[in-house]
């Protein structure tokens, strides 16, 4: 695979991004590709490893090794068919997925590991800029319609396998645009809207239906779903965890994602609910530091804060591979993203006790203590906090970054689904205690990854079809629609 000794002859090479004083200007993604003859040297760099656990560190079981070597041949074609035969949208992945694969690479033992999502989104962005990518329907339609519920990637993923299996199949949104989470909660200049909308529009011309401002159980009795044949649930982990402290419901105090949300819905001049979110010319503190908070710094530095802060109530990570997350495990290691790098006061071990408000119930500050982890063997581990360590922050405005307690009960309740006991849907094989209702995605296995969700998507619509049909020619996990090099 690549070329033989590739990895010795050449190092890795990363797109570069615009300046920071010139991208905060603006929400559009800000990567500089790199040269087709750079690419292909990436590609190179790929191992005749033997064993290639990019594969089993990859959800969706991606071909790697063979289509870097399509890239290093210049085969860009060959390269996108193998792409896709095994993950719908590498234009989302390849811009949102934080590289399991990578931290799986052979190589990443003794040199910087193979750039593989670069390439994957290069591979995939070649395609529609040659016209490769066109719609294809499927040739035979069988009698059997599916609906499918939520139209984030998991059930975009689905929507289009059993599509591609000949069954009509409609998908249902309850927000104004189809994508989910893709579409209103990651920000333009991570994701800019065009890339979803491209997409959209060939599924749409490969036969699927699209329902939007359809909230099923809500304006869209669950009754009417008994019409189908089969029910892909794939409505997300949508529950957001909030702090027990005082002064919670204090303005100011605003959920990362209604702030994500808010923001692209004004970039497109879309009406929103509620007033308006600015972090323009206010001191501006996130709590939580995964990709949410990272999202939430550079959407305050763009809209002009004063300064951001985060906090995160976790130590610092090492800069390097932790002992406790060996190759090829995903690494226990500081992250520090584009947004970190517009401007930001990281924080952690930084625990929230109270918001200070103002006669008004306005935001003015917030008090908070600094912690350590006590851990013993066979024991969780306990929260202490240091004495004498409290310290107040002046603010206008906390965002509230701190993820995901599962999926909603609505469409649960209603439909007669079992859960567990962290409320997400329980299923044996994808499919629920109800045999016509399947799950995929964040909505059966809690807040996940971008990747986890297509493989969910691509696997549960596998089940759905066999189970009206008996057997199925959709691709298992990591098999692709199309024979290996």
């Amino acid at each position: 695979m690549g070329k033989i000794g590739g990895f010795k002859e050449f190092d890795r090479q990363d797109e570069t991004n615009i300046a920071v004083e010139i991208r905060v200007k603006n929400y559009e993604e800000f990567t500089i590709p790199l040269k087709e003859e750079e690419l292909q040297k990436q590609g190179s760099r790929c191992m005749d490893c033997g064993i290639p656990f990019c594969h089993s560190g990859c959800p969706l079981g991606n071909l790697i090794p063979d289509f870097n070597h399509m890239v290093h041949k210049g085969d860009w074609k060959r390269a996108l068919e193998i792409l896709h035969s095994t993950n719908n949208f590498p234009e989302f992945t390849g811009r949102l997925c934080p590289a399991p694969c990578e931290k799986s690479c052979v190589l990443g033992i003794i040199k910087d590991p193979v750039s593989i999502e670069n390439i994957e989104k290069n591979i995939v962005e070649r395609g529609f800029a040659e016209g490769w990518i066109i719609p294809e329907p499927p040739k035979v339609r069988t009698n059997k319609t599916v609906a499918v519920v939520g139209s984030g990637p998991a059930g975009l993923a689905a929507a289009q396998q059993l599509n591609r299996a000949g069954h009509t199949v409609t998908v249902f949104e309850r927000d104004d645009e189809i994508g989910g989470l893709l579409r209103y909660g990651i920000p333009n200049f991570k994701l800019e809207k065009e890339i979803i909308n491209r997409r959209i529009d060939i599924l749409k011309k490969e036969g699927i239906i699209f329902k939007t401002n359809t909230h099923v159980g809500v304006n869209f009795d669950v009754s009417e779903l008994k019409k189908f044949d089969a029910i892909v649930l794939c409505g997300g982990a949508t529950v957001r965890r909030s702090l027990p402290v005082k002064g919670i419901d204090s303005k100011g105090v605003v959920q990362a994602m209604d702030f994500l949300t808010q923001q692209t819905k004004v970039l497109y001049g879309k009406p929103f609910k509620g007033e308006k979110i600015s972090a323009k010319d206010k001191h501006v503190i996130v709590i939580g530091g995964g990709d949410t908070g990272s999202d939430c710094i550079g959407t305050s530095n763009r809209q002009g804060a004063k300064s951001v802060t985060n906090f995160e109530i976790m130590p610092k990570p090492p800069t390097g591979r932790s002992e406790t997350t060996p190759w090829p495990f995903w690494p226990l290691q500081l992250k520090t993203s584009s947004s970190h790098e517009e401007g930001c006061d990281r924080n952690w071990l930084i625990n929230t006790k109270q918001f200070i408000t103002n006669q008004e119930g306005e935001l003015t500050a917030i008090k908070t203590v600094e912690v350590e982890w006590l851990i013993k063997p066979g024991e969780r581990p306990q929260l202490i906090e240091k004495p004498e360590t409290e310290k107040i922050w002046p603010c206008d405005l906390v965002l509230l970054a701190l993820g995901f307690t599962g999926p909603e009960s609505t469409l649960s309740s209603q439909l007669g689904i079992e859960v567990d006991n962290r409320t997400n849907y329980k299923a044996t094989n994808y499919q629920t205690n109800i045999p016509t209702i399947f799950v995929a995605g964040d909505m059966h296995r809690g807040q996940s990854l971008i990747v986890w969700a297509i493989s969910e998507g691509r696997e549960a619509a596998r089940e759905v079809d066999i189970f009206l049909m008996g057997e199925s020619n959709l691709p298992a996990k990591g098999k692709g629609d199309l024979p290996t090099i």
